[in-house]
């Protein structure tokens, strides 16, 4: 074990990051079974029940739920809105309050 204690830190914010991003990864899974899972089941409940004349309902759920599976397909393996994303969205919206605060005390001294 090292007693250095600048690698100490990075190896324990790097497997910090590495958690983070296996609970992103298994939640996706997650996600994607139940997707699979349930609407395998209501294909099935639409198939036994529809009768002779009956119709197709279970691609309403399917496209439904599909398109948020894509967006977290997306965030997961896209790097929509990830950790960078994060960081440049705070330093934006830390900015803005800066200027509007100097903004604010300038007009007070006028």
């Amino acid at each position: 074990m090292s007693t250095d204690f600048g690698t100490a830190y990075q190896e324990d914010a790097a497997y910090k990051a590495a958690l983070e991003r296996a609970e992103m990864l298994q939640g996706y899974y997650t996600h994607l079974l139940v997707y699979v899972v349930v609407n395998t089941g209501m294909f099935l409940i639409n198939l036994f029940t529809r009768g002779n004349d009956g119709g197709w309902w279970f691609y309403w759920p399917l496209l439904g739920w599909g398109i948020g599976l894509m967006i977290h397909t997306m965030v997961v393996f896209g790097g929509v809105f990830s950790e960078g994303w994060k960081q440049r969205k705070a330093d934006e919206i830390y900015r803005r309050a800066e200027r509007s605060s100097q903004h604010a005390r300038g007009g007070d001294e006028g």
